[in-house]
C-alpha cells in the first residue's frame, strides 16, 4: 500500500504528531476515489472550511474575559468513576448493546459480543505539542491500559481531537485492527501501526471485523494536521452493524441532506452518536448545533423499524468554540424534547444500555457557569405539540 517513501516537509519531519502525507500506492488509490477531484477530497455538499464573517468580531468575542469564563465549567466535572466504570464493563451487556462515552468523541461501543472504540483521545491536549493547545477539562474516565480488549478502533478523521498520536502509539502493541478513512493510514504507519492491521475505506465501502460490518459513510468536514492542509485524507461518519444491532457515529460534520440517505441505506439504528459541540456561526458548514444534531438523528431513522436513542458527542472535554460549556448538553435536551427524540447525556465514563434505560441526570448543571439559573425539567417524555409551540429556543440558538 505504501509504495514510495512519503515526502515530508522539514518541519513535519521534526514533529511526529504531524503524521505523514499519503504517497505511493496509497496516493494512487486516493486519486481513483470518486470523492477526490482537482487534487483534493471534496464534500458531499459544498462547505466553507475557513471561518466566515468578521474575524475582528470573532476575536473580540472569543478573547473577552467574561466569554472565556463561560466556555469552561465552573467546577470539577463529575466523572462516573474509573472503578465503577470498569466494574460494569467487566460483565457483558445483557441487551447486547452498551455505550460508554469517554469524553469528546471517544466512545466504547459493545455490540453483539464485540467491542469497538471510536476516536480514542486519551492525550492531555488535542495539539501536536505537549505544552500548548486545547487542554482537557476533565481527567480521562478510565486509563487506556485498563480498558481491556478491543476488536476494532475506528477513526473518523485526522484532526487532533479525533486522532491522538499518544493514544494511537499506546494502542500500537495491542493487536487491535484499525479501520480508518482513506489516507489516514499514512499517519498510523508513521506511529508504528503495521499495514496489515489497518483497513482504509472510501465512503460506502465496508469491511468485516470479528463478525461486525463497518462502513464508512459521508460527512461534511475537512482534514489536516500540519501547517499545510492538502485535503489528502478523507473524513467519514461510520456505521457498525452486528447480527442484532446497528449503530452510527457521526465523526465531525456539518448538517447536509445525505443523512436521510444514510439512514435509508444502512438504518435504522439502535443508537446514534452525533456531534453537537464546538459549533459557531463562524463555521456553520463543518460542525452542527445541537438542534441540527437532533435533526440528523431524526433523518438517520428514515429506514423501517423503531427509532433508537441519540448520544450527543464532541462536547465537554475540550474548549474549542465560543459557546458556553454546558450549551451543547442543554441544547440537545431541549431539541430532543421538541423533536420527540430519546437522548442520553451520561457522565464521562458512565456505561449504559439503550434497551434498559437512559441516564437522565442533568449533571452538567451543577458545574455550569450559571448553576443557579432556572433550568427546565428533565424528562424522558417527549414534548407535546402544544409545549413545542410555546417552548423557548435551545441554548444552542442563543449562544
Amino acid at each position: 500500500m505504501t509504495g514510495s517513501s512519503p515526502k515530508r516537509s522539514p518541519l513535519a519531519a521534526l514533529i511526529p504528531a504531524f503524521g505523514d502525507n499519503p504517497s505511493g500506492d496509497r496516493m494512487e488509490r486516493i486519486r481513483r476515489s470518486p470523492n477526490f477531484a482537482d487534487g483534493v477530497f471534496t464534500n458531499p455538499v459544498a462547505a466553507r472550511m475557513a471561518p466566515s464573517g468578521s474575524m475582528l468580531k470573532f476575536a473580540r468575542n472569543y478573547f473577552r474575559k467574561e466569554e472565556k469564563i463561560r466556555r469552561a465549567p465552573a467546577g470539577e466535572i463529575p466523572l462516573y468513576g474509573a472503578q465503577a466504570t470498569l466494574g460494569r464493563l467487566a460483565a457483558p451487556p445483557e441487551s447486547g448493546l452498551r455505550l460508554t462515552w469517554m469524553g469528546h468523541s471517544s466512545v466504547l461501543a459493545e455490540i453483539d459480543g464485540r467491542r469497538v472504540l471510536f476516536d480514542p483521545v486519551w492525550g492531555e491536549r488535542c495539539s501536536p505539542f505537549s505544552f500548548v493547545g486545547p487542554q482537557r477539562l476533565h481527567p480521562v474516565p478510565v486509563p487506556l491500559a485498563e480498558l481491556g480488549t478491543v476488536d476494532a478502533i475506528v477513526i473518523s478523521h485526522d484532526h487532533y481531537d479525533h486522532l491522538d498520536m499518544p493514544s494511537i502509539k499506546a494502542l500500537a502493541g495491542t493487536g487491535t485492527r484499525f479501520v480508518v478513512p482513506l489516507g489516514v493510514g499514512a499517519h498510523l504507519e508513521r506511529w508504528g501501526i503495521p499495514e496489515d492491521r489497518m483497513t482504509e475505506l472510501d465512503w460506502h465501502e465496508s469491511t468485516q471485523v470479528a463478525g461486525l460490518t463497518l462502513t464508512a459513510t459521508p460527512a461534511r468536514h475537512f482534514c489536516g494536521r500540519a501547517i499545510r492542509n492538502t485535503q489528502h485524507t478523507l473524513w467519514a461518519s461510520w456505521v457498525v452493524a452486528g447480527p442484532d444491532h446497528r449503530i452510527y457515529h457521526s465523526g465531525d460534520t456539518g448538517y447536509f441532506p445525505g443523512f436521510a440517505e444514510i439512514g435509508g441505506t444502512y438504518g435504522p439504528f439502535d443508537a446514534t452518536m452525533i456531534q453537537i459541540g464546538a459549533y459557531s456561526e463562524f463555521w456553520p458548514d463543518i460542525h452542527m448545533t445541537p438542534e441540527e444534531g437532533v435533526r440528523t438523528h431524526v433523518d438517520l431513522q428514515s429506514g423501517d423499524g423503531p427509532a433508537g436513542i441519540m448520544l450527543p458527542i464532541h462536547w465537554g472535554t475540550f474548549n474549542l468554540a465560543p459557546h458556553p460549556w454546558e450549551a451543547p448538553a442543554e441544547g440537545t435536551v431541549a431539541a430532543a424534547r421538541q423533536y420527540r427524540v430519546q437522548a442520553a447525556v451520561p457522565r464521562p465514563g458512565e456505561p449504559f444500555e439503550p434497551a434498559t434505560g437512559l441516564p437522565l441526570d442533568p449533571w452538567w448543571r451543577a458545574v455550569a457557569t450559571d448553576p443557579d439559573r432556572a433550568w427546565p425539567a428533565i424528562t424522558d417524555e417527549p414534548e407535546s405539540a402544544a409545549d413545542s409551540a410555546e417552548s423557548a429556543e435551545p441554548d444552542s440558538a442563543r449562544a
